[in-house]
């Protein structure tokens, strides 16, 4: 078995459009949401497709609920197979309206999280208060991963703002910016009420062009995955990406399915 799977990588059927198994400079990120998994799914999950995910965000608070024993166990399961797992914003925002940042920090370290997200897209923070959260979650030694936008239905993406928080963040120290898209992927960020992408996305596609390999578009359903590979190639950084869909969206990244047969590797805004 081992021959026949080394047959395939060298006949380069693994991966027919070249972006993933090493002939790309810059290999897309892929951020699952974990909104409860067990740790038996959860292990599965990671000896399955450990190797096509590169962040687990446990969703919204749920950090919170877990027990002791399992969040220690998932986070040890997670290093092992080398994929980062980071609590999802919402916690991070509970920490603020109650004034507790620094002390949430500290916790996420005692926790063994290394990866921290700083958001605001329940409440509003302002961009100092923001930039004081990286600068500290950096300075305690997290990789800090930021999320621009809201929360709310219908709340979108506003160009000068979104570019303006990418840039702000970047400079604070945040290693990715998230675009906002939520679990459901509809009425809100780059998204319409029927979950496909703006008509006006193109605006937007060409402000980020500067910015492309460190945002994170949230895109759950697989017709946003493809939109978005059409747009900025096969290794454009995906999140809020559910368990079951991780081998669909690393064949539509590699051309093994119908969807992105014939995408090219590398494609400009339209």
């Amino acid at each position: 078995m081992s021959e026949e799977f080394y047959s395939l990588h060298e006949l380069a059927l693994r991966d027919p459009l070249g972006a993933r198994d090493g002939q790309s400079p810059h290999r897309g990120k892929t951020m699952l949401i974990d909104k409860g998994l067990g740790i038996h799914s959860f292990k599965d999950l990671l000896e399955t497709a450990g190797e096509y995910i590169d962040y687990v965000k446990l969703g919204f608070g749920t950090a919170a609920l877990y027990p002791a024993s399992v969040l220690e166990t998932k986070l040890s399961l997670a290093k092992e197979y080398q994929v980062a797992v980071y609590p999802g914003g919402t916690f991070f925002e509970v920490a603020f309206k109650h004034g507790k940042v620094k002390e949430y920090i500290i916790q996420m370290n005692q926790l063994g999280f290394t990866k921290i997200e700083v958001s605001d897209g329940t409440i509003d923070i302002s961009e100092q208060d923001r930039q004081k959260s990286i600068a500290l979650a950096k300075e305690m030694g997290f990789d800090v991963i930021t999320e621009y936008g809201k929360k709310l239905d219908g709340s979108h993406v506003e160009l000068v703002t979104m570019t303006q928080t990418i840039s702000s963040d970047l400079a604070a120290g945040a290693s990715y910016v998230i675009i906002e898209g939520r679990e459901s992927g509809e009425n809100v960020g780059i998204y319409q009420n029927n979950g496909k992408i703006q008509d006006q996305f193109e605006q937007i596609a060409e402000a980020v062009s500067p910015y492309q390999e460190v945002v994170i578009w949230e895109a759950p359903k697989k017709n946003q995955q493809v939109e978005l590979m059409k747009w900025f190639g096969p290794n454009v950084n995906l999140g809020n990406i559910a368990p079951e869909e991780i081998y669909s969206v690393e064949s539509l990244r590699r051309g093994l399915r119908s969807d992105t047969f014939f995408l090219p590797t590398r494609r400009e805004p339209r």
